[in-house]
């Protein structure tokens, strides 16, 4: 199961304030002014907001600074509450309580070259990579930082700067899809063994994962900003057959195939479980599956399944396990 850490740390918020249109920095600190929790670039924390509700926010600060966790926070109007509750009710000199932080996103040791895309808010945990790349000279990436308007971009002050300018691209399609950035060129081809981070938008992120479909597995990493998909209106019940032991599982409306099975007593590997990662895949070899996920490609989805966050059209679905 992914890493559940409670908000356990008093910290104090030290700055908070808009940084782009309907985006608000917050920065937290040890009231002692002691240092925190060391963490890597990709990591994120999860925070307490001042209504009770628990939000996970990306790191966005440099992983060098041990006295400060910073994070960028989007009004989500559409959401449920945490954000805006968040931004309209927490002024510096309050303290909220936060966890230690987490990576599931993180950069591979041995990887010297880097593709980072990011939608809107989905720049945020790039910011601590870039911090943590920029100084060392062996390292390469380079940002594709994709918006609507540059006045909805965060740290565009910072990712001008001069020392950035071949390494950073900020793009503003005007909401237009015609102007989109041709991201299908800049990954026809896997160079120099690149990794390629995108977080963003779902729709963003799934039109990344079919352009690289050719690129290594391992090779790519998406984190997903936004919840999945896993329950909408109108799901129904089904069943799934364990193909080795023939055992069938009852997935009820609302409830994930991952979770029917660990009700049953399977252990069931895992990670993000937003269906970005790829941990959880699982062979289909009957059934079609309702594909929720950004990991598989459309090759892949006709005998895999993620079970982390899909469901079934038909009736059941048989598994490889």
């Amino acid at each position: 199961m992914p890493d559940i850490v409670k908000p356990d740390m008093a910290l104090r918020v030290t700055h908070a304030e808009p940084i782009a249109e309907g985006i608000h920095l917050f920065e937290f600190r040890r009231p002692d002014g002691g240092e925190l929790p060391p963490f890597t670039a990709g990591a994120h924390i999860q925070v307490r907001v001042p209504n009770g509700l628990i939000r996970k926010f990306s790191l966005c600060s440099d992983p060098a600074d041990r006295t400060m966790y910073g994070v960028a926070v989007k009004r989500e109007e559409t959401g449920r509450g945490g954000s805006i509750n968040l931004i309209d009710d927490t002024k510096a000199g309050d303290e909220l309580m936060v966890s230690k932080p987490v990576n599931d996103f993180g950069l591979p040791q041995r990887g010297d070259n880097f593709i980072f895309v990011a939608g809107g808010i989905g720049v945020t945990p790039m910011i601590a990579m870039i911090h943590e790349l920029k100084n060392k000279p062996e390292k390469k990436f380079k940002l594709y930082y994709l918006g609507r308007s540059l006045e909805t971009m965060a740290f565009r002050d910072m990712l001008s700067a001069p020392e950035l300018k071949e390494r950073v691209v900020i793009h503003c399609d005007g909401g237009d899809a015609s102007k989109s950035y041709d991201l299908a060129a800049v990954v026809a081809e896997r160079k120099n063994r690149e990794h390629l981070y995108c977080c963003g938008p779902r729709g963003l992120m799934a039109g990344v994962r079919e352009m690289t479909a050719h690129w290594t597995p391992t090779s790519i990493h998406m984190e997903a900003f936004s919840d999945a998909e896993a329950r909408r209106e109108g799901d129904t019940a089904f069943t799934v057959k364990l193909a080795k032991s023939g055992e069938v599982i009852e997935v009820p409306v609302g409830v994930t195939i991952m979770e029917a099975m660990r009700a049953k007593g399977h252990e069931v590997p895992s990670s993000c479980e937003t269906g970005t990662c790829g941990t959880c895949k699982v062979k289909l070899l009957a059934g079609q599956a309702d594909h929720r996920d950004l990991f598989l490609t459309e090759k892949d989805r006709t005998d895999n399944v993620m079970i982390c966050v899909s469901r079934a059209v038909t009736q059941e679905l048989v598994l490889d396990r």
